[in-house]
């Protein structure tokens, strides 16, 4: 089959289409035919060689896609050849065939393209996990989405919505930010204007919010714990700014009770993913097909034109999800 390869760890430069081994169909196991897979800042990182792959999984790019069912593995019911699926990968996604357990496979609603359903599975099933089973979110609670126009960020808002929460939004411009308040973000604040902290006590009168997504690390760790309330919750998803934190208040953590939640997706285990791709499709799937939830898509390449999809995602240019078409 063809696959998006590497020649070396670098710049995007070092992608290209080549011949890889068609991935091998198990018992219980779907083999898709790949229409579309999309970008994610893991495949940034493993394309420079700072995030390998989990053991066991293919060392190709792509950690979502959707296709067709083309074959079923023996003990597998429920689905057939033509079916219209969508999945979350831990490696392989950028190539014409991948294998998928049958209970990580969600179908596509009829309204859904595959380049839509493609930007669905890495960044709502990471806004699922860390809003509704790391923060224990509930009704009423009060959210803080940075990154607010990337693809978990236009998810989450979108989540909180649904489950009757409110959220505020920091982004880099004012265009990304008016995106995010029509997908239901109460208020957004640009990162270049300086600290969010003060915008985040306006915003909810002094009280804070209960839970911050943040996938920037170290440089927002200290305005994250001023902007909470009694018992919030921080979870760290990314640390795209750095690792390091200096001086850190412990006293402040017990006088508020915070706690600070450590998330990653792709290591965990595959019954865990399983599970949280059916309680996710559960909550989500009539939501998608009757539109109240939608994949939100900045741009579609062809991949053969992934190169430029990757300076596109470094360039930090979109709103949502880049996607890439997978032709024969």
């Amino acid at each position: 089959m063809k696959a998006v390869l590497m020649s070396g760890f670098g710049d995007p430069d070092v992608l290209f289409i080549g011949e890889a081994p068609a991935p091998r169909l198990g018992p219980g196991e779907l083999l898709v035919r790949v229409r579309a897979t999309a970008l994610n800042r893991a495949d940034l990182l493993q394309r420079r060689g700072h995030y390998p792959p989990p053991p066991g999984a293919s060392d190709i790019l792509g950690l979502e896609i959707a296709g067709e069912v083309a074959e079923v593995g023996a003990g597998t019911s429920g689905w057939r050849i033509g079916d219209r699926v969508c999945a979350l990968l831990p490696g392989g996604g950028y190539a014409q065939y991948a294998v998928i357990p049958a209970g990580m496979a969600m179908r596509i609603p009829p309204n859904l393209s595959f380049e839509q359903a493609a930007a669905i599975p890495e960044v709502f099933l990471t806004a699922y996990l860390n809003l509704f089973w790391l923060a224990r979110f509930a009704a009423h609670d009060r959210v803080l989405i940075h990154a607010g126009a990337s693809g978990v960020g236009t998810a989450a808002i979108q989540l909180v919505r649904e489950a009757g929460g409110r959220s505020w939004v920091t982004a880099g411009s004012t265009e990304k930010i008016a995106r995010c308040l029509e997908l239901g973000a109460e208020a957004g604040w640009n990162y270049h204007d300086g600290s969010f902290a003060p915008f985040v006590a306006e915003q909810t009168a002094g009280q804070g919010v209960d839970i911050v997504l943040d996938f920037v690390g170290a440089p927002y760790f200290h305005d994250n714990l001023r902007s909470l309330a009694m018992d919030g919750r921080l979870v760290v998803i990314g640390t795209m700014g750095g690792v390091k934190v200096d001086e850190v208040d412990l006293g402040y953590l017990l006088g508020r009770r915070l706690q600070i939640i450590g998330t990653a997706l792709r290591s965990r285990p595959v019954a865990e993913k399983m599970r949280l791709t059916q309680a996710f499709w559960f909550f989500a799937e009539e939501r998608f097909a009757s539109a109240r939830l939608r994949p939100v898509v900045d741009t579609v390449f062809p991949w053969t034109d992934v190169v430029a999809a990757h300076r596109y995602m470094e360039e930090n240019r979109n709103t949502g999800k880049i996607v890439l078409r997978v032709d024969s």
